[in-house]
């Protein structure tokens, strides 16, 4: 198998087909709906909040509201009476199955139901798959983490509609380190690797550095792509904003990081300060653009046209060209 991340490959230019890159189209159909772009923001209480996800949610982009320290049935509600599509976190707790039969006893439901934990190869998730497909059915069901061919496996044949790929390769996660185990270094590879197995979308989860990184991810099999560090620091974000040095930053934390907990107990995430990078809007619209230049560069109109390309890969013993022949 070869080994391989994002810094490690580059895909290679086809024949251009289109007169400018604002021809391509970088929508995709997602379950039941489609959306402008294959990104969505992390589920992370520093990345997105209340306002930042109905905005989302109104501008057609795709959206993941966190579940820590919300009223989620609150939250549902409110997003069904301002007429927006209700996708929400869930973990595999009492209180996520309560939630899970609230939405379905009070009527107001769910368009997309993300169970998000760190080990998502689990029963404790085929359980909860279970739970939301009986109260829930209509639900689009998104289940993980995992990092492996075995765990895209087991998850769709217990009801996921979607399976999240990426164990530790975010920038706020330390898992690799602490446990030993994890995609990070090699989370593009592992992309391709459970992508082989797929027969429903994978969502890529961490790793993305650049909007170049994106492209890369649908190239190897992602239909949606998860990122934390690049939509996190916009003068919107719900991280506090810090002064160092005269220069303002906003927090950034994982998800199992104390300062997410509450206490340092099973600790697989840290702290750090991310630069301002002024408004949402703003890297919503360059992501686009970038998207539609990575369209152009594979001589394509459409996302899935990345998925043709070649690509070559840069240094280490199995670096080389890999073509379709």
């Amino acid at each position: 198998m070869e080994i391989f991340d994002y810094d490690n490959i580059l895909l290679l230019p086809r024949r251009c087909r289109v007169d400018s890159r604002s021809d391509c189209d970088t929508s995709v159909q997602f379950g039941p709906h489609r959306f402008k772009l294959p990104v969505v923001p992390a589920n992370m209480k520093t990345v997105v909040d209340e306002p930042i996800t109905e905005l989302l949610a109104r501008e057609g982009y795709f959206y993941v509201m966190h579940r820590f320290d919300l009223d989620s049935l609150a939250y549902a509600k409110g997003m069904r009476d301002k007429g927006l599509l209700v996708s929400l976190s869930v973990g595999v707790k009492p209180a996520d199955y309560e939630l899970i039969d609230q939405l379905a006893a009070e009527g107001v439901g769910a368009d997309y139901l993300t169970i998000d934990i760190a080990h998502g190869h689990a029963e404790s998730v085929q359980r909860m798959i279970a739970h939301i497909k009986q109260r829930l059915p209509e639900a689009f069901v998104i289940a993980g983490n995992v990092g492996t061919p075995e765990g895209v496996i087991d998850l769709e044949n217990w009801g996921a509609d979607a399976t999240k790929v990426g164990v530790g390769p975010g920038k706020v996660c330390i898992t690799r380190l602490n446990t030993g185990f994890g995609t990070g270094g090699w989370q593009l590879s592992a992309l391709k690797w459970c992508s082989r197995v797929a027969t429903k979308p994978i969502v890529a989860d961490g790793g993305i550095r650049h909007h170049g990184d994106i492209a890369k991810s649908v190239r190897f099999g992602a239909s949606m792509v998860m990122i934390g560090s690049l939509f996190a620091g916009h003068e919107e974000s719900p991280g506090t904003t810090v002064e160092v040095d005269g220069k303002l930053y906003k927090e950034y934390y994982g998800s199992a990081s104390d300062f997410n907990k509450g206490e340092y107990r099973h600790v697989e995430g840290k702290r750090i300060l991310e630069p301002v990078k002024g408004r949402l809007g703003d890297t919503l619209r360059e992501m686009q653009e970038d998207l539609q230049s990575s369209i152009s560069y594979a001589g394509g109109t459409q996302l899935a046209d990345l998925k043709k390309v070649n690509y070559v890969i840069l240094g280490g013993e199995n670096a080389g060209e890999h073509l379709f022949m």
